[in-house]
C-alpha cells in the first residue's frame, strides 16, 4: 500500500502526538515526499490549544517547530481519510479501536520494542521531555523506513 498520509494520535493532543507530526514533517521534507501529516487526540479537553510549552521547546531544540499547530479531537473520518492511524501508546490504540478504527498502529511498534511512548504531560518539569522526544524520533524514522519508503 502506498502511503500518502499519516495521523498520529495520542490523548490531548498537546504533547506527544504533535511531536510525531513535527518529526514525520521533517523526514517528510528531507525525504522529499509528498504526505498529509496531522495529529489528533481521543479526548477533547485541549482543542484548539497550541501544543504544551516544554513539547514546543524538546522540538525547537531539535529544529522542528510545533508551535503553529493546534490540538484537535480525532473523528471517525480520520480512519478512511489518512492510510496510517497511529496511536502512541496501548490506551491510545485501544481508544482507536472503540471509535472504529480497524487497523490501528502503535508508535512503539517502531523501535521501541512495542512500548508505549509515555505521556510527557504529567511529569515534573522539562526532564524526560528528551527522552520522549528520542524515543518518538527513533520510532518515526523506523514508521517511515518500514511503512513509506517501501
Amino acid at each position: 500500500m502506498e502511503v500518502k498520509s499519516i495521523i498520529f494520535v495520542c490523548l490531548g493532543n498537546i504533547c506527544r502526538s504533535p511531536l510525531a507530526e513535527g518529526i514525520a514533517q521533517k523526514y517528510a521534507k528531507e525525504y522529499n515526499l509528498d504526505l498529509t501529516i496531522e495529529s489528533a487526540g481521543t479526548g477533547s479537553w485541549h482543542i484548539g490549544e497550541t501544543p504544551c510549552p516544554d513539547s514546543i521547546k524538546i522540538g525547537l531544540q531539535n529544529e522542528v517547530d510545533i508551535s503553529l499547530q493546534r490540538a484537535q479531537l480525532v473523528k471517525q473520518s480520520d480512519f478512511k481519510n489518512f492510510d496510517l492511524v497511529i496511536g502512541l501508546d496501548d490506551n491510545n490504540v485501544r481508544d482507536l479501536k472503540e471509535l472504529g478504527c480497524e487497523n490501528p498502529l502503535k508508535l512503539g511498534d517502531f523501535g521501541c520494542e512495542g512500548k508505549d511512548i509515555p505521556d510527557p504531560y504529567f511529569f515534573d518539569g522539562f526532564e524526560g521531555f528528551d527522552k520522549v522526544y528520542e524515543m518518538i524520533d527513533i520510532c518515526v524514522k523506523n514508521l517511515f523506513e518500514n511503512k513509506v519508503l517501501n
